[in-house]
C-alpha cells in the first residue's frame, strides 16, 4: 500500500506540476522547435545559393579562358549583385583584377583589389597583397609599405613571410638594402619558402662578399 501511495503521489506531483507550467514548457518547445525548423531552412537555402552561384561562376571561369574580358565584367557584376554572400562573388574580383591586370587596366584592377582588401573576408588578405604587388609594379612602393603598415599582425600568421618578402622588394626599389636584407632574412628565418627569396638575399650580399676577399 505504502508503494502505491508513494506512486500515486507522484503522479498527482507530475499533475501539478503540468498544470502550473503547460504552458511555458509548450512555448520553449515550439521555440525550440521553430529554432530546428529555421535553422535547416537556413542550409537548405544557403546550399542553394551556392549551387546557382556555382553555375554562374563555371560560367565565368569559361570567360576568363577564353579572354572575354566584356562578358567577364558583366558576370562578376552579376556574382556581386546576386550572390554577394557566397565566396563565389570574392573569387570572381580576383579574377577580374587579374584579366584587367593582363589587358594593362592596372587603375581598374587596384579599384577591384582594394575593394575586396577592405573587407573582412578570407580572400582579403590576397587582396591586399596582390595590390602590394601591383604598387610595386606601378613604382608606388610607399604606398605599399603603407598598405602593409595597415596590416593587423593578429590576422596574417599564414601570409607573413609573403609580406616580409614583399617588403623587402619594396626597399630594394627604394635602394634601402638594410632594410631589404633584414626582411628577406626575417622571412627566412620563420621558415617561408619561396623559389626567388633566397635569391634575392644573396643578390644583396654579393657585394660584402667580393669586399671581404679584397
Amino acid at each position: 500500500m505504502e508503494l502505491y501511495e508513494t506512486e500515486e503521489q507522484q503522479v498527482e506531483a507530475l499533475q501539478k506540476w503540468w498544470k502550473e507550467n503547460s504552458t511555458s514548457a509548450m512555448v520553449g518547445l515550439g521555440i525550440a522547435i521553430s529554432a530546428i525548423l529555421g535553422w535547416n531552412y537556413w542550409l537548405d537555402y544557403k546550399k542553394e545559393v551556392n549551387g546557382k552561384a556555382s553555375v554562374v561562376y563555371d560560367q565565368l571561369l569559361k570567360d576568363v579562358n577564353e579572354s572575354k574580358n566584356t562578358e567577364i565584367d558583366t558576370i562578376s557584376k552579376q556574382l556581386k549583385d546576386n550572390f554577394d554572400s557566397t565566396e563565389y562573388a570574392n573569387y570572381s574580383v580576383l579574377l577580374q583584377a587579374k584579366t584587367k591586370v593582363e589587358s594593362g587596366d592596372l587603375a581598374g584592377a587596384k579599384e577591384l583589389l582594394q575593394n575586396l582588401a577592405n573587407q573582412s573576408n578570407d580572400l582579403s588578405q590576397l587582396a591586399k597583397l596582390r595590390l602590394v604587388r601591383l604598387y610595386l609594379a606601378t613604382s608606388e612602393y610607399e604606398k605599399g609599405l603603407q598598405l602593409i603598415g595597415q596590416v593587423d599582425k593578429k590576422n596574417i600568421a599564414s601570409f607573413e613571410g609573403n609580406y616580409d618578402e614583399l617588403v623587402g622588394d619594396l626597399y630594394v626599389a627604394l635602394d634601402r638594402v638594410d632594410e631589404a636584407r633584414t626582411s628577406y632574412e626575417k622571412a627566412i628565418r620563420d621558415g617561408y619558402k619561396s623559389p626567388l627569396l633566397q635569391f634575392k638575399l644573396d643578390d644583396l650580399t654579393a657585394p660584402e662578399k667580393l669586399e671581404s676577399v679584397k
